[in-house]
């Protein structure tokens, strides 16, 4: 069952006369459960695809469904609530709050929603040890390695229990060890059905996922199976 359809999905971008297509005419749907990358060189159009699927940013023209609801007919209220409800984020850059420590940096989104304090305490205690980070719950960002403030951003993204994932280039800051770790939580968050996106540039991290949507200059130009989906069909019996 589709969480995501888009179709015909464009997105122009004017500077004073000057018009460009970040993307032009995409049609797609992802399934919820699924393990999804989207490829492509700089300039692309993945990571304008990615912000328009997170509701970070509004189409042009098509269409765009989210868990059945139209996003073009929603207004910024209904976004932001969306996004908050439906959709955790991880960046590249991780977007800490430096001020605060991990608990406080994990328990942002569940203030927007209102939480009670100690629910959220709560909650957020329990998304930091589930990433391997129950020891480092008062440590602020400068006082942990890259990989550990990425696991901090992943906390932050799941401690609402939302449903899709979303990841813009989680591993392009980080060492081959730590990259790994880091997608081991990834698939483990898959493995456990939540619908995950992630935005790569690194082939080695997209055989991680099941399916590679690849763009060239804001079209999609192919949807198939990841090499390591491949090969477990292939093992899997008849």
């Amino acid at each position: 069952m589709a969480i995501i359809e888009v179709e015909n999905l464009v997105k122009v971008y004017k500077t004073g006369d000057v018009e460009l297509r970040a993307l032009d005419g995409v049609s797609c749907s992802i399934d919820k459960g699924e393990f999804v990358c989207i490829m492509g060189p700089s300039g692309s159009g993945k990571s304008t695809m990615m912000n328009i699927l997170g509701c970070l940013d509004v189409l042009t023209e098509g269409k765009y469904t989210l868990d059945g609801v139209s996003i073009k007919d929603q207004n910024k209220a209904a976004l932001a609530d969306i996004r908050n409800h439906k959709i955790g984020f991880v960046f590249q850059g991780y977007n800490l709050l430096q001020k605060a420590d991990a608990l406080e940096n994990v328990e942002m989104p569940l203030m927007y929603r209102g939480v009670p304090s100690s629910k959220r305490r709560k909650m957020a205690k329990e998304a930091l040890e589930s990433v391997g980070l129950g020891d480092r719950i008062h440590n602020r960002p400068l006082q942990m390695s890259g990989g550990q403030q990425q696991r901090v951003a992943i906390a932050r993204a799941i401690v609402g229990k939302a449903p899709i994932l979303m990841a813009d280039e989680p591993t392009g800051a980080l060492d081959t060890k730590t990259s790994v770790e880091i997608m081991q939580i990834f698939s483990a968050l898959h493995d456990e059905g939540t619908t995950v996106i992630l935005v790569t540039h690194e082939p080695d991290i997209a055989t991680w996922s099941e399916r590679i949507l690849r763009f060239r200059d804001g079209r999609l130009v192919s949807d198939e199976a990841s090499s390591k989906d491949v090969q477990e069909r292939e093992l899997r019996p008849d």
